[in-house]
């Protein structure tokens, strides 16, 4: 039996998020490479700005530009359907939300296997 790759979908906070970074950045990519639960922070990058590794799992895409999973990431959250959302406070330097004060995470629900 092949499973489906878990669900990702965003909020409409994070979806206006990602069409303002659009605006400034152009397209953009986010991968998320580690975290065990809600609250998890996906890096936001110009699209190409972060090379997927060989293990990486494509998710689908939120507002337009992909997201992608570490494999061993992936094989912890399998059976999770997760929500990009965004909420106040300064996540990591490198995503591209930083400087707005505000930082993208990740919720997430169980799915029935």
């Amino acid at each position: 039996m092949t499973e489906s790759p878990p669900a990702i979908s965003a909020t409409p906070a994070a979806l206006a998020l990602i069409a303002a970074l659009e605006q400034q950045h152009g397209p953009l990519m986010f991968h998320q490479s580690g975290g065990c639960c809600d609250g998890s922070a996906p890096m936001c990058y110009p699209a190409g700005e972060f090379k997927i590794g060989a293990r990486d799992v494509l998710l689908g895409q939120v507002g337009g530009a992909p997201f992608y999973i570490g494999g061993d990431q992936y094989e912890r959250w399998r059976h999770t359907r997760l929500t990009l959302d965004v909420v106040r406070g300064r996540g990591s330097g490198f995503s591209l939300e930083a400087p707005e004060g505000v930082r993208f995470l990740i919720r997430s629900d169980v799915c029935a296997v």
